[in-house]
């Protein structure tokens, strides 16, 4: 093998083989690890549970999908399908955690409130809180997708 070819197939077998799939998968995971920490930074409070659960800061949702676009614009650039397919799960995605996911969280707050106000008689006082850390804040998802562009940018740099 020579000098050339060999350092051609260290570098193909160094880099990720599906880089749009690498860099989201890696920036989700990211995002999960963070989250008790930004939860201890806020709150005061180690909770390691925030690390399996969804909400919180940074949105591991929205680092992927951003992870997952990004990382195609910088290897196919950004006039394929491949990249409009994933710029509309994005933006999906993004919207569905500061709108529907974030008010049904919110709701479910207030159900818990309620519920927790009842007489003890009543038939649904016993009954389990519901998830209310559900959604996002656009301050949580503008930073997951942040985190995402970084992890796709520094793992094509790295390629």
């Amino acid at each position: 093998m020579a000098g050339g070819d060999a350092a051609a197939a260290l570098s193909s077998s160094v880099a990720p083989a599906n880089l749009p799939l690498i860099s989201a998968l890696l920036a989700c995971a990211i995002a999960q690890f963070l989250k008790p920490f930004t939860t201890w930074l806020k709150d005061k409070k180690w909770d390691s549970r925030k690390m399996v659960s969804s909400g919180g800061m940074p949105s591991s949702h929205s680092a992927t999908v951003t992870a997952l676009a990004s990382a195609i614009a910088l290897e196919d650039g950004i006039g394929g399908a491949p990249f409009a397919i994933a710029v509309v799960l994005a933006c999906i995605v993004m919207y569905d955690a500061t709108g529907i996911r974030l008010h049904a969280g919110r709701q479910a707050e207030l159900l818990n409130q309620i519920v927790c106000e009842l007489p003890p008689e009543h038939p649904v006082a016993h009954v389990r809180p519901l998830r209310d850390s559900l959604g996002h804040t656009p301050l949580q998802v503008a930073i997951g997708g942040l985190l995402g562009f970084v992890v796709a940018f520094l793992l094509r740099s790295t390629a």
